[in-house]
């Protein structure tokens, strides 16, 4: 690791402590939800230091190597999706732990990629309850942004999301409903396919 790079890491786990709230991470640990490191801190104060960080490749891949939710999601922040390699969304996504973080790395990053409908789809294929989250999250984002995928692409997605819907994962029929809901939002064309395709589901 760079010695700037490092210098970097001890600000921001620096800064983490100013804003560390006992009580939010607490109530995560209540909830099920465990990290090795969780200070708490809100993601609006979060979002504030990656703009002050700005995007940084190396940074990021460094913040992502730490256990701990915080640099974690803001890994997700700082990494220039331009810069972001498929090996490494791999091994990224063979790291995530919690739903929240899967819903963190596809709503900030994923979804901007240039591989992101390749690698949703791949996600949807996965038996693993978090990379299903992660796949409908970065279509879900994508979708909001006005990227439609191809007729293929549809029809493949309208599929797995009535596996989904239809399933007991709370966590990814979640997912797959926003997602389904950010498909439609795309136009009248689009909600009416979907109304098509999941009409046994009563769900729009």
């Amino acid at each position: 690791m760079k010695e700037e790079t490092k210098e970097k890491i001890k600000e921001i786990k620096r800064s983490f402590h100013l804003f560390m709230n006992g009580q939010a991470s607490h109530s995560m640990r209540e909830k099920g939800v465990n990290y090795k490191i969780n200070w708490g801190i809100d993601l609006l104060t979060l979002r504030k230091k990656a703009k002050e960080i700005g995007k940084d490749y190396d940074l990021a891949i460094e913040l992502w190597k730490e256990e701990s939710r915080e640099c974690k999601i803001l890994a997700t922040y700082i990494m220039p999706a331009e810069e972001m390699l498929p090996e490494v969304a791999d091994i990224w996504l063979e790291q995530v732990r919690t739903q929240e973080i899967a819903e963190m790395l596809a709503f900030n990053l994923l979804r901007y990629v240039s591989f992101a409908p390749e690698l949703a789809f791949r996600c949807l294929s996965r038996s693993e309850s978090l990379y299903q989250v992660c796949g409908y999250q970065t279509l879900a984002g994508m979708f909001s942004d006005g990227k439609v995928p191809d007729e293929r692409g549809i029809n493949e997605f309208l599929d797995q999301a009535q596996v989904a819907l239809s399933g007991n994962d709370l966590a990814v029929k979640q997912a797959a409903y926003r997602s389904v809901l950010r498909f439609c939002d795309m136009g009248e064309m689009y909600e009416r396919i979907a109304q098509k395709a999941l009409a046994g589901l009563d769900l729009l």
